[in-house]
């Protein structure tokens, strides 16, 4: 068994927590394989200026509860200058290369992947461990941090109606981040027992509003005291959070009052969850695991490693049970880039129940089945 490989680690897109717990299992797991850690600081950006150096073990003590990243993130995507990230891959003699990030982080590699015909620099193993609060990256159906940041809105909605204990009939309605996947709005909606929820992916226009509010203002008359709606931040461009809350003020006068909030990026969490700090230390053990395997296979005799495979450029997804490595090449298929959400997601099937829960009359339809015997019973 040969080691002694240079292992590239940098996060791309927006922080998540549960970051930082991979990065430090990934450096500990290569360092006692007796492998170097070289950490890319500030994503893509960071790589081109040469922003890199080596990870020793003592290094990340203590980085597995902090929130955030601490190696840094940027949005910046390899496309406009391959010819430089290749270049630092040349310097640094990188033998592999572990991205960690939302979006971005899949789109980055990808775009390396699919540049390797040109760069040589590029074959070698790579692979992407989503993290992102939106959890809209295919191939997973959780990523690092969306469990945090659920935790942190159904936490402020509490407290959010807590304020309204006072006064009586408040109808609260509240943005929740995620581009256009409307993952948080859905499952904090369930979590935090909201009347209604918009999200980008099931159209709604003013007809569902309307039923909506009619629906909220005979809660009220019924005694109940608060209601919540939420709203994915771009779910619609012109049903804004605005729009929305102008509308319930407008609609439920003498029945109740509206107020609005915008949670912004308090929603991304202060340290990670125990579920994310411990799928992150997991999942950065399962790519050491992967890339062994890899680098064993594809290494030449000088030393280097390459590979052309689309096998070697993948992500770790968690797909119903099963940790699954999958090549980006397939994934690419199954993801809407213009809105950046993959084109199935397996939450859209929770949405009716929060309808059920919310009491709507329009949510459940009779699924029985007539049977002979019961009407002779009946008649």
């Amino acid at each position: 068994f040969q080691s002694g490989f240079n292992m590239g680690v940098m996060c791309i897109g927006a922080p998540a927590c549960g970051m930082n717990a991979a990065v430090m299992s990934y450096v500990r797991n290569c360092v006692y394989k007796g492998d170097t850690v070289l950490g890319i600081h500030d994503g893509i950006d960071g790589l081109v200026e040469g922003n890199i150096h080596e990870i020793k073990w003592s290094e990340v003590t203590g980085w597995v509860s902090q929130g955030g990243s601490f190696l840094g993130t940027k949005r910046t995507l390899p496309q406009d200058q391959m010819d430089q990230v290749a270049a630092r891959f040349r310097e640094f003699k990188l033998h592999s290369l572990l991205v960690i990030g939302g979006f971005e982080a899949y789109h980055s590699v990808l775009q390396m992947y699919e540049a390797r015909g040109k760069y040589p620099e590029f074959c070698i193993p790579m692979a992407v461990i989503p993290a992102t609060i939106s959890n809209n990256v295919p191939g997973s159906n959780f990523s690092l941090g969306t469990d945090t940041a659920l935790n942190e809105i159904t936490e402020i909605c509490d407290r959010i109606r807590q304020s309204a204990q006072g006064s009586k009939r408040r109808v609260f309605v509240v943005e929740t981040m995620g581009g256009y996947c409307g993952y948080l709005a859905s499952l904090a909606g369930l979590a935090g027992g909201a009347d209604a929820s918009y999200i980008f992916e099931e159209n709604f226009g003013i007809q569902e509003l309307q039923l909506d509010v009619y629906h909220m203002a005979a809660k009220m008359a019924e005694g109940v005291q608060r209601g919540l709606v939420l709203r994915n931040e771009k779910c619609n461009e012109n049903y804004t959070t605005d729009f929305i809350y102008r509308l319930y003020c407008e609609e439920g006068k003498g029945i109740f009052t509206c107020r609005q909030n915008i949670l912004g990026h308090m929603q991304q969490g202060g340290s990670p969850s125990v579920f994310d700090r411990n799928m992150g230390t997991k999942m950065a053990a399962k790519v050491i695991g992967w890339m062994s395997e890899q680098l064993a296979k594809f290494r030449r005799e000088d030393g280097s490693v390459f590979c052309d495979d689309a096998n070697t450029a993948v992500l770790l997804g968690l797909q119903k049970r099963a940790y699954m490595f999958q090549p980006l090449s397939q994934l690419k298929l199954q993801t809407d880039f213009k809105h950046r959400i993959p084109v199935n997601q397996w939450w859209l099937k929770l949405r009716p129940l929060m309808r059920i829960l919310a009491k709507h009359e329009a949510a459940y339809e009779e699924e029985a089945i007539i049977v002979k015997e019961a009407q002779e019973y009946d008649n």
